[in-house]
């Protein structure tokens, strides 16, 4: 078993002979790389070796990606696959298909190698290196079948990165127990889902009914089992775990985030951004060590605001910014908040919730580790970024007021069509926004109200969600897309209504605590990357009284959030547990 200081002293040929075996038939990838020397972690070989590959031509990566054999073929009937590829694929079962799985997954290879012109990849020992079942190895194959070409490309290569990190994992003895835990962790907490939803699998966990009475109950015996001095749950709901400092009146640093879901949701979203310090303080109680400050981590009981229009009622709280209205509203099953409390064992008492306010002068800051929700850790082959700000937000709600008519006798000079109206409008938002490079601008919403088929639509309503990383920005987006609907209106003869339903500042990072995080990352010897969050997040609560700086954790299937497919690897939240040890041991060093 190899060590990274052999590793570094090797010559060429040696280094290559060492990592022989870690990316298929391509000894080319680990020669290149050799020049890259010193790593001062495995995580930096790591990094290097996607780099090399990520430099190489098409035709060498392509070249890369038919290195590979196809799941189940011939080659693994016939025993001449390598023996790493004899290992993943055993560990994945699928030396035990049975004879109809074995059909399955040979037409769908002859189907994807048709349409692309390469092997289906896939690691098939999956997030947690354990395997993955043969039935999510079908359904993934299924699935990518449909994927546009050059995105499935670019998945191919990602996929043989993540193939080559087991193997590395291996090849040096490194086991990520950290991020196991914390993705078993994950994984558990999943299973509480509301009865309708868990009965087709699916993971929905919404404020105060059962399953998320449950998550929290579970969250708390996590606590205690992990050390923390003190473990409760609050006036609201949120989990709040103290692990004091050596000096118990020293200021605490604020961490944590949500546990509650969307309807139909991941596994991860939120709920990392509790577990990782969570696994620090464990480790830390487990050798007796105590920071020169305290640790305070909450799992926020609401942030999506799914059962409520109460979106951050958990962080809300902590800042003084619970409505006292939120208590009046009724879910779709006409419960209020105030009976959900109270069936909950809350007290739905408004001193009571007022007393979870946070003297902000009693902390060092809030920090939050998230999973990204978005592609571009993925498609960078990055494990973490650093968060420069939140996104500014606005949404509105737009109904433009034409003509209805018949679609049949009313001549095209003639009409006044609501929905062309809108179509317009939403093909300058995808302009204007593009035009800004950071900025996004999206129409989820477009309804045709009592539409059919034979009418031209005489008004249309539909929604407008615009984000940016700074207020001014988001604003002038806001301003130009108006200033556009108006004079489409006016030029169609057409009227409009626009009402403003959300708006949120921009929460821009502290720069002293992206800078610990930036360190952080940099320590691990991973690549700075600095990204904005497209996504709302408690921290934007926070930051209202306090200075606080995110960092973001890669998604996996492109980053896919707020769904099933939402996933994140063992291997990246171990990086995420170090890089946030690496920032208390820093904070405690100053």
């Amino acid at each position: 078993m190899p060590t990274l200081a052999e590793l570094n002293a090797a010559s060429a040929p040696a280094f290559t002979d060492l990592l022989d075996g870690v990316y298929e038939h391509s000894r080319w990838i680990a020669a290149r790389t050799w020049a890259a020397r010193p790593f001062a972690t495995l995580a930096a070989l790591k990094a290097a070796l996607v780099q090399t590959v990520r430099q190489a031509s098409r035709d060498e990566q392509l070249g890369l990606i038919r290195a590979h054999p196809e799941l189940a073929g011939k080659a693994a009937v016939a025993g001449q696959l390598t023996a790493e590829s004899t290992d993943e694929q055993s560990r994945a079962g699928l030396s035990h298909c049975t004879p109809e799985e074995f059909a399955r997954i040979n037409a769908l290879n002859a189907e994807y190698t048709a349409r692309f012109g390469w092997p289906f990849i896939l690691a098939v020992r999956g997030p947690r290196g354990a395997g993955l079942s043969r039935a999510t190895i079908i359904a993934t194959l299924e699935r990518r079948t449909d994927n546009p070409p050059d995105f499935e490309f670019a998945e191919a290569l990602r996929q043989i990165h993540r193939i080559a990190e087991l193997r590395l994992n291996d090849k040096f003895g490194f086991v990520p127990e950290q991020g196991n835990r914390v993705w078993d962790w994950c994984e558990h907490l999943a299973t509480h889902s509301e009865p309708a939803w868990k009965e087709r699998g699916e993971l929905t966990t919404t404020y105060l009914t059962d399953a998320h009475r449950s998550a929290a109950a579970e969250i708390a015996a996590t606590m205690r089992e992990c050390g923390f001095d003190t473990v409760d749950i609050d006036a609201v709901g949120n989990v709040v775990g103290v692990y004091p400092g050596s000096d118990p009146a020293a200021p605490r640093l604020l961490t944590g985030s949500h546990y509650d879901t969307v309807r139909n949701a991941g596994k991860y979203d939120g709920r990392i951004g509790h577990f990782i310090p969570m696994a620090c303080v464990r480790a830390m109680h487990r050798v007796g060590r105590r920071l020169p400050f305290g640790l305070e981590v909450v799992a926020f009981a609401e942030e999506e605001g799914q059962r409520y229009k109460a979106t951050f009622l958990g962080s809300g709280a902590l800042t003084g910014a619970f409505n006292p209205a939120w208590l009046d509203q009724q879910d779709r099953d006409g419960i209020s908040m105030r009976d959900a409390m109270r069936h909950a064992g809350l007290p739905a008492d408004l001193p009571a919730i007022a007393a979870l306010r946070r003297d902000a002068a009693r902390y060092l800051g809030f920090v939050e580790v998230h999973i990204e929700q978005g592609p571009v850790l993925n498609a960078l082959d990055l494990p973490l970024g650093i968060v420069t700000s939140i996104n500014a937000s606005v949404r509105c709600v737009v109904e433009i007021i034409g003509m209805a008519s018949h679609a049949g006798t009313t001549p095209m000079n003639a009409r006044r069509d609501a929905a062309c109206a809108a179509a317009e409008l939403a093909l300058f938002l995808e302009r204007r926004a593009a035009a800004d490079g950071d900025s996004v601008g999206t129409v989820g919403l477009l309804e045709v109200p009592g539409g059919s088929i034979n009418v031209v639509p005489g008004r249309c309503r539909f929604s407008l969600d615009i984000r940016a990383p700074n207020n001014a920005q988001r604003d002038a987006v806001l301003a130009d897309t108006r200033t556009e609907l108006a004079a489409i209106c006016a030029r169609r003869k057409l009227r409009f209504t626009l009402e403003q339903t959300m708006r949120e500042q921009a929460a821009t990072s502290d720069p002293a605590l992206q800078q610990r995080w930036e360190r952080a990352v940099a320590a691990l010897g991973l690549p700075l990357h600095h990204l904005p969050s497209g996504a709302g997040h408690d921290a934007m609560m926070l930051h209202t009284v306090m200075p606080q700086a995110m960092l973001f954790v890669r998604g996996e299937n492109a980053g896919i959030s707020h769904n099933p497919l939402e996933s994140s690897t063992a291997g990246d939240l171990d990086l995420a547990c170090a890089a946030f040890q690496h920032l208390l041991d820093t904070l405690a060093a100053s």
